[in-house]
């Protein structure tokens, strides 16, 4: 497994990672993708196995009255590689990143019905902090995580 920053070249094979991922009603566009790609503030990590995008998390960094915040656009991996360590490993990623910020703190939202990927985020230290009904689309809510990274 390595990890390294994101390229403009990786586009093509990230985005087969989001089609893998997320049925059409749920997944980015392309154009939103790339927004989040691009943002100023933000840092996408991609991580690979012998050469093949496995997975890959983006996170923007914003400024509140308490601080820097980090949110963790998505993270994804590729159904082949699920359960080997990369969604751990991007999570590492998105946190040592937003340390360096400066940020307090990292927060997400995870579909209700993404049990894998709550299981995750418990394990590294993640707590529940609400609900948000409808928030992926009619039907399927969000639960909102976070990790407090300083107090």
């Amino acid at each position: 497994m390595r990890l390294r920053s994101y390229a403009s070249a990786d586009f093509e094979a990230l985005y087969a990672v989001e089609k893998l991922c997320f049925n059409p009603q749920h997944r980015f566009s392309r154009p939103t993708m790339r927004r989040l790609l691009t943002a100023q503030r933000s840092a996408t990590w991609i991580a690979e196995c012998d050469g093949e995008l496995a997975g890959f998390a983006i996170v923007e960094w914003m400024d509140e009255i308490r601080g820097v915040s980090a949110y963790i656009d998505t993270l994804e991996v590729a159904p082949a590689f699920r359960r080997r360590g990369f969604g751990a490993a991007l999570l590492a990623a998105v946190e040592d990143s937003s340390r360096r910020v400066g940020a307090y703190g990292v927060w997400l939202h995870v579909a209700i019905d993404n049990v894998s990927a709550i299981q995750l985020y418990e394990r590294h230290g993640f707590e529940y902090v609400a609900s948000q009904d409808h928030f992926y689309a009619e039907g399927l809510g969000a639960h909102i995580y976070r990790r407090m990274l300083m107090k």
